[in-house]
């Protein structure tokens, strides 16, 4: 097929995101695992080791464990707890959420609660 106005072929949304990243640069493809290393020393500086995981009896998660999807219930899961934690810690008080419950209302509860920093 012939695009609108472009009179070349339709690409697929696949073409459309490698070329995204072939025009922001060899590192782009790189660049959550450096954010998630940058993560990893900020939550570090925080003390989340003594305050979230020692507290939940939690193991130390890689310096990647955000960057790629290995377990989605469970990073699902520490995300909440470390939002959860983050918030009571910026000083508005905050429920953590259990594991089994609904991920929209934690989500929706998360971000109510941001918004009304």
């Amino acid at each position: 097929e012939e695009a609108a106005g472009g009179g070349g072929l339709r690409r697929g949304v696949g073409e459309r995101d490698e070329e995204a990243v072939a025009e922001r640069g060899p590192g782009a493809a790189y660049h959550m695992f450096v954010l998630m290393e940058d993560l990893l020393d900020k939550l570090k500086l925080l003390s989340y080791e003594e305050e979230v995981l020692r507290r939940h009896n939690m193991r130390p998660f890689s310096r990647h464990y955000f960057a790629l999807p290995t377990n989605p219930g469970e990073q699902f899961f520490m995300f909440c707890t470390l939002a959860a934690w983050l918030i009571t810690k910026a000083g508005h008080p905050f429920e953590q959420p259990q594991e089994y419950d609904d991920p929209n209302a934690v989500i929706s509860n998360v971000l109510s609660e941001l918004r009304s920093f």
